[in-house]
């Protein structure tokens, strides 16, 4: 799909999801999230808490597309909250330059989403969930690869296929190119991110941009890359808010306070691997997780 046709088609969505006149009663939270399964139970994880604490009705908008149709949906009041990464919020939205202590990214987030947007951001809910530049576990033992800097002379030689984001994002492809002096053996193949990992197994790619808590990390297939030159800024998984919502639900706020910290990266990498490997019902690996942290 050519990128004209694209941006089109992403316009012709936007327009659509803003335009619907869906009108929501009172007591109602709407939740959303972005279009990949762990945004989904990320999602599912808030609407669940905050349903069992305050006793709110929550209308869930799961799989909305990326950053900016949720960011704006969030603005626009088509959704009270989802869950953002910092470091996107950061480079996405914010549009600075990558940084690489965690907690002074979160603090610009904060601020700087108060004073532009009028949104609140939670604190951090505990993982970490930045880029994995990620390789078959055999050919990292082959060539004796274990950082991105090792990897980049045989990477003309490789196939590349990354996410339509990744592609187009300021910390993304062009930045992690430069930085490490990356070349592929032609034009990176843009993929859905669901099908990445199958790409590169079935040797259709030999490189491509991950995740670090995505679930297919743990069946010991792949080999995630070092990011040794540390390209990428911190992706602290953080609930963002409407203010207003806030004001008219303060029990909202102890909620996510709750959930603040209690999610580790190998807590999020089991859940994702529970949804998308074992094809498990998000609701059920969500609700057995809030159990295991007595959080239900």
């Amino acid at each position: 799909m050519s990128g004209v046709r694209r941006w089109i088609l992403f316009g012709v969505a936007a327009t659509m999801f803003f335009a619907c006149g869906c009108g929501r009663r009172r007591n109602t939270i709407v939740i959303g999230s972005k279009n990949f399964p762990e945004q989904a139970i990320l999602g599912e994880l808030l609407a669940q808490h905050i349903e069992s604490r305050t006793g709110l009705r929550v209308e869930r908008r799961f799989y909305l597309s990326g950053t900016y149709i949720c960011h704006q949906a969030l603005l626009a009041g088509r959704i009270d909250m989802y869950v953002e990464y910092t470091g996107t919020a950061l480079t996405a939205i914010l549009k600075e330059t990558p940084k690489g202590d965690p907690q002074a990214v979160f603090e610009r987030v904060r601020n700087e989403y108060a004073r532009r947007f009028g949104l609140i951001v939670e604190p951090p809910l505990g993982f970490n969930d930045s880029f994995a530049i990620v390789v078959r576990g055999d050919d990292a033992r082959r060539y004796g690869i274990h950082t991105i800097s090792e990897a980049a002379k045989y990477t003309p030689s490789w196939r590349a296929g990354f996410g339509y984001e990744f592609m187009e994002r300021p910390d993304g492809y062009d930045g992690l190119a430069k930085a490490y002096g990356l070349k592929f053996a032609g034009t990176p193949r843009v993929m859905d991110l669901g099908l990445l990992y199958r790409a590169l197994l079935d040797h259709q790619v030999d490189i491509v941009a991950g995740n670090t808590t995505d679930g297919q990390l743990v069946t010991g297939s792949f080999a995630v890359l070092d990011d040794d030159k540390h390209y990428f800024p911190p992706y602290q998984a953080v609930p963002i808010v409407r203010n207003e919502v806030l004001r008219q639900h303060p029990a909202i706020a102890t909620a996510l306070t709750e959930l603040a910290g209690k999610i580790s990266d190998q807590d999020m990498q089991r859940m994702n691997y529970e949804v998308v490997g074992e094809h498990k019902d998000t609701a059920v690996v969500v609700r057995a997780f809030l159990h295991s942290k007595h959080l239900d």
